[in-house]
């Protein structure tokens, strides 16, 4: 599966490139095009904001990729939100695109991966969410003393907040701190040893930085995770 997120990856990237020659527009302006997102906005445009783990997917498949389909999510901690008797949350997706909500879907003998995600009701469907235009989810890792932190470098969200002070080394005891070569491109490997980001452990690599939920989640403004709630 992380082979397949590395060719969506690639495919994305061509899909840009493509667009840019059509339009006449240089790929750097296409790039730009995205403006970052502070953690406030984010929290201030989703009805749900929360950490969450992935328990299963039920996806349409196109040439390997997800193309449509929804994924179940267990609530683990909730920032915001208006339905409470909510645990089991679904989110559907459809198409290619940026920033699509698409997860993994973990194997019967793995956890499924935690995220700190941003979701919107469904304006057709208010029992389905969808993610926000900016991105869905930054991904969560588990440090050796049990705590949470968003993994380093992000993934997913352009955000406006300076994180790099919050950024600290942890000794993650977390499965999915482990990445294979054939999940990275050589550029992006090399760039991650070179700034100490990735290590080798036991024939793969394994992610070596985070910033702590907390200090994530205290960047949210109060009035941000404001909502009525109800059931």
């Amino acid at each position: 599966m992380r082979s397949h997120i590395l060719l969506l990856g690639t495919l994305l990237v061509f899909d840009t490139l493509l667009y840019a020659a059509e339009q006449n527009t240089p790929v750097d302006a296409v790039e730009r095009l995205e403006t970052p997102i502070s953690l406030s906005e984010l929290a201030t445009q989703a009805d749900l904001v929360a950490v969450a783990q992935v328990q299963d997917t039920d996806y349409v498949y196109t040439r390997s990729f997800p193309s449509e389909g929804s994924a179940f999510l267990r609530i683990l901690i909730a920032y915001k939100r208006d339905k409470t008797s909510e645990d089991i949350i679904e989110i559907y997706e459809k198409g290619l695109h940026h920033h699509e909500c698409y997860f993994e879907n973990p194997t019967v003998l793995e956890e499924g991966r935690r995220y700190l995600v941003f979701f919107r009701h469904d304006p057709q469907n208010p029992e389905y969410y969808r993610g926000l235009a900016a991105g869905c989810a930054l991904e969560i890792l588990v440090t050796d003393n049990n705590r949470y932190a968003l993994k380093y470098p992000l993934e997913g969200i352009q955000l406006a907040d300076n994180l790099d002070e919050l950024v600290a080394k942890y000794d993650f005891r977390d499965n999915y701190a482990l990445v294979s070569e054939q999940a990275l491109s050589p550029v992006q490997r090399d760039d991650l040893l070179t700034k100490g980001l990735i290590i080798r452990y036991q024939g793969e690599f394994k992610y070596t930085h985070g910033i702590d939920l907390t200090a994530a989640r205290n960047l949210m403004d109060i009035k941000a995770l404001r909502q009525n709630r109800t059931d």
